[in-house]
């Protein structure tokens, strides 16, 4: 048998054991490169935890040494990509914590200048979407607005996956504490979620939640914005639900 095939049927089984996919439902068209040992992922998963899951999964395969993720998830509501472009805009010119920011969205193909700072700016946020992907690029001064930039594309409607391409200017360092800060902040700002009745710990990039919550779509929209982070590498819901 060759390797390829024997790659590609470890990781689909590997899928199908898996409670967050439902690849028969969500089908994951998988392609192994021999020469590269890498291998691509493709296709509409469920959300993104189906997204992030099957990453991780496929990661850890023998003789998988790298992952293509050109996954993107089912949006609730499909809307063609300008909509999208203008919802996205109109959060980020509402956001208090991007008021000095310049924010720019590309339109039929050039790159417009929705709004300029009246200082010497410190961010610029350019939004770019083609057939449902947000890719976002530009310059942000904190790890914390490239987080909160980045869950509100993903909060969207008819978002399909987030490309976050900011950089931080100038640099800083990532940690535990810089995570749990920004979900803290993206909780806070979720209005389908209760912040104060969530706990939060991050240990090695690992999410894990707790608290008690009114009902079972407020556990799930929790679990999801913690996903959305850039940097979180694993989410572990404990959160209780009262009902």
């Amino acid at each position: 048998m060759p390797m390829k095939t024997a790659v590609e049927k470890a990781v689909m089984a590997a899928f199908e054991r898996h409670h967050d996919l439902n690849v028969h439902r969500y089908p994951i068209r998988l392609e192994f490169d021999f020469t590269r040992n890498a291998l691509t992922l493709e296709g509409e998963v469920e959300n993104i935890v189906a997204k992030k899951r099957a990453f991780e999964i496929a990661s850890r395969i023998d003789g998988v040494e790298g992952v293509i993720d050109r996954l993107t998830v089912t949006p609730g509501d499909r809307r063609g990509d300008g909509a999208i472009r203008d919802s996205l805009t109109q959060e980020l010119l509402q956001e208090p914590a991007l008021l000095p920011c310049v924010i720019r969205a590309r339109h039929k193909g050039a790159m417009e200048t929705v709004r300029e700072s009246s200082e010497t700016p410190r961010c610029a946020v350019e939004l770019f979407v083609d057939d449902g992907i947000i890719r976002l690029n530009g310059h942000i001064p904190s790890l914390s607005h490239k987080r909160l930039v980045g869950a509100l594309a993903w909060w969207t409607p008819g978002c399909r996956d987030v490309i976050n391409g900011l950089v931080v200017t100038p640099p800083e360092t990532d940690n535990d504490d810089e995570i749990a800060d920004a979900l803290r902040l993206v909780l806070e700002k979720d209005p389908l979620i209760h912040a104060d009745q969530i706990g939060i710990r991050v240990n090695n990039r690992t999410v894990t939640l707790t608290g008690l919550v009114g009902n079972r779509e407020e556990k799930k929209m929790a679990e999801l914005d913690a996903w959305y982070l850039f940097g979180v590498n694993k989410v572990v819901n404990r959160i209780e639900v009262r009902y």
